[in-house]
């Protein structure tokens, strides 16, 4: 028999390759040796900027601190913290692993927190933020209605404006907000429900020379003392907006406050005009000591609504006092 042909010598560049299965970077970082105490100090040296100051807190030398610092760039493979010569400030790469670790980090304490309630049969622990108006209205309304059902339930409120209320919901301290996504904001880490538009009004001493006039015209705010949000708000622009519709100038003899109860100071002790959500307007004229204007027109802001952290589930409990206050808002 002839014999068999000789089979070509196989060529090695042309061997075909084995793939090595490939790890994507979030599997990489779950998998590193990074433990509870790097975390720690990585949320530590971002409130402090200071190395010796992050490692007093944790109770650590100067040099374990850094040395621990040194480790975790190590595993992560990037530098995540610049040093400067008057502290140290994170990298991009460092506040993208900060803000997810105090993520992580709050997530494990509300945990511990949820879990000693529901032990102790308390319901758990929510922590929610909102704008002024609805907490005088729809959130104490939505809570009565929760109590009913869950009277130990732990809820801390916190009344602030909107771009702080988002900021918080972003570093893991709320659950959810009633607000507004300010402008200039990325929109798409949140939830948003629009809910409904805010309307205002103009609340005065009962003793202001405007206080018992039939109708009060924009004309007739002109010139008139004010107290009012700063510069840029919501309310305050649409008040403006509406006066200068009307050919009358802004105001200019203004108190700016964010504060409520300087606002409410300075409508009782003097002239001052102060703009205000219609709950929050009508919560003080229940005392006898303010009116509210009627005005001409309709002074409304732009609408708030339910906010939350897109991917970030709510706790059972939140999940309870989300709804009510939802049906508060949205269900009437």
């Amino acid at each position: 028999m002839p014999d068999a042909p000789e089979e070509p010598a196989k060529d090695p560049a042309r061997a075909p390759k084995r793939t090595a299965q490939r790890v994507s970077p979030a599997e990489r970082l779950l998998k590193t040796r990074l433990k509870l105490r790097h975390l720690n100090l990585l949320v530590a040296l971002d409130d402090h900027r200071k190395l010796h100051r992050a490692a007093s807190e944790l109770n650590l030398s100067q040099p374990a601190a850094s040395k621990m610092l040194g480790e975790i760039e190590d595993i992560v493979g990037v530098p995540l913290f610049e040093r400067l010569p008057r502290g140290i400030e994170p990298t991009w790469y460092g506040e993208a692993l900060i803000r997810r670790t105090r993520t992580m980090l709050s997530e494990l304490g509300q945990a511990g927190e949820e879990i000693a309630a529901l032990k102790a049969g308390e319901g758990g622990a929510v922590a929610i933020g909102t704008v002024m108006a609805p907490a005088v209205d729809a959130v104490l309304e939505a809570l009565k209605a929760v109590r009913s059902r869950m009277s130990r339930l732990q809820v801390s409120v916190d009344i602030e404006t909107s771009d702080v209320l988002t900021e918080r919901l972003l570093a893991s301290k709320l659950d959810f907000a009633v607000a507004r996504i300010p402008t200039g904001v990325n929109p798409q880490p949140f939830v948003y429900r629009e809910c409904k538009a805010e309307e205002c009004c103009l609340m005065v001493a009962r003793s202001h020379p405007l206080a018992d006039k039939a109708v009060v015209t924009p004309a007739d705010l002109y010139d008139r003392e004010w107290v009012l949000q700063p510069r840029g708000s919501l309310l305050r622009r649409s008040l403006e907006a509406i006066m200068r519709r009307h050919g009358v100038p802004p105001p200019d003899r203004v108190l700016v406050t964010g504060s409520i109860l300087m606002t409410m100071v300075m409508a009782a002790k003097t002239e001052a005009i102060a703009p205000l959500a219609i709950p929050v307007a009508e919560l003080f004229v229940t005392s006898g000591n303010f009116k509210i204007l009627k005005f001409s027109e309709p002074i409304t802001v732009e609408p708030f609504g339910l906010v939350r952290v897109r991917d970030r589930p709510l706790s059972p409990s939140a999940q309870v006092l989300y709804a009510a206050i939802e049906e508060q808002l949205v269900g009437r």
